[in-house]
């Protein structure tokens, strides 16, 4: 029970943030207090100038609206907008360090916005075009917003998911969390239809609506959304088959090669040795490892793995100072052929 009614009435402005109505009981229970302090807290808020609005019915509920000013002792109206339109730019591209967390503050912000100023930064938003670095897909903010309130308020989410295959389905999921893994955003939720856990990219994802169902979040396997999200992302990676042939016994390879890529083979009437191995790791890091072994190798297949070699050669020789004559040489010294 928080009796401190400070920061009682803080924690009561926070979840009234949340864009989602709220039962006097559930926000009873989340404080500790009875429905009688609830309303007493209400009152108070409305004194300091937040628009709480009530709803009559057995269990009344309450939610902050928007007024016709900017609540007092927040922001004045060029820091929300300024606020509003970063917090879209870099929710919107997954740029690394806007996590979750920003994501909730964009949700809260824009709930409380008069409508003058979020015409002001929908129009800003559309007149400018951001540079982002990486190959990461936009994801529009409004997504990200209704995600983060359907988390925070957990209720149950129903969206339009299309696969990588371009399959278009229909969710109903319990959200757990979102997840930005720098370059993208990830939805870990419980699937209804399926009855499973499941990741989701939210750049794939339309038309996401907050049904207003409650629900009580389960138990995640691995007690972690991103350890989740990572242990998922490895199991999809599809396997390769890759042939690399080195100028060095089997047995001097052996010594510096990870158990787990193989165990490389003598070569039949010669010299040197041919490793035949798969793995579901990335390519590039694959042609890394390779060349970290410090010895010279020609990989035979697959020709995915004989193009990426063949750059990460030609560009080392050049930030040796190799220069283009030097890139030629080394795409087909750097081991690839």
């Amino acid at each position: 029970m928080t009796t401190d009614t400070p920061a009682r009435l803080l924690q009561l402005l926070s979840l009234l943030q949340t864009p989602r109505e709220w039962p006097g009981g559930e926000l009873a229970e989340r404080l500790g207090v009875s429905r009688r302090t609830v309303r007493r807290d209400v009152d108070r808020l409305r004194e300091l100038g937040y628009p709480v609005q009530a709803t009559r019915g057995s269990d009344g509920g309450y939610r902050l609206v928007a007024g016709k000013a900017m609540p007092p002792l927040v922001v004045d109206d060029e820091e929300a907008v300024a606020i509003a339109v970063g917090l879209r730019a870099g929710a919107g591209h997954a740029i690394e360090g806007v996590d979750e967390a920003s994501v909730r503050a964009l949700a809260k912000l824009e709930q409380v916005l008069p409508a003058r100023l979020r015409h002001r930064v929908s129009t800003l938003q559309a007149a400018t075009t951001p540079l982002t670095s990486g190959d990461g897909a936009s994801v529009a903010p409004e997504t990200l917003t209704v995600m983060a309130s359907a988390v925070a308020g957990r209720e149950r989410l129903r969206f339009a998911y299309r696969a990588g295959d371009g399959t278009g389905t229909r969710r109903v999921t319990e959200p757990y969390r979102l997840v930005s893994t720098g370059r993208r955003w990830y939805l870990v939720a419980y699937d209804l239809d399926r009855a499973d856990w499941r990741t989701f990219r939210v750049d794939r994802v339309s038309e996401p609506f907050a049904t207003g169902a409650r629900f009580t979040p389960r138990e995640l396997p691995t007690g972690s959304a991103a350890e989740y999200l990572r242990q998922s992302m490895y199991r999809r990676q599809e396997s390769y088959a890759f042939t690399v042939t080195f100028a060095e016994p089997a047995e001097r390879v052996a010594a510096r090669l990870p158990a787990w890529l193989g165990t490389p083979e003598p070569l039949e009437g010669g010299d040197g040795c041919v490793l035949r191995s798969t793995t579901g790791d990335m390519v590039e890091w694959l042609a890394v490892r390779l060349a970290m072994l410090g010895y010279e190798f020609t990989v035979r297949e697959p020709a995915e793995l004989v193009e990426v070699v063949g750059k990460l050669g030609a560009r080392l020789v050049r930030a040796a100072g190799g220069g283009e004559a030097g890139a030629g040489a080394g795409a087909g010294a750097g081991g690839a052929g």
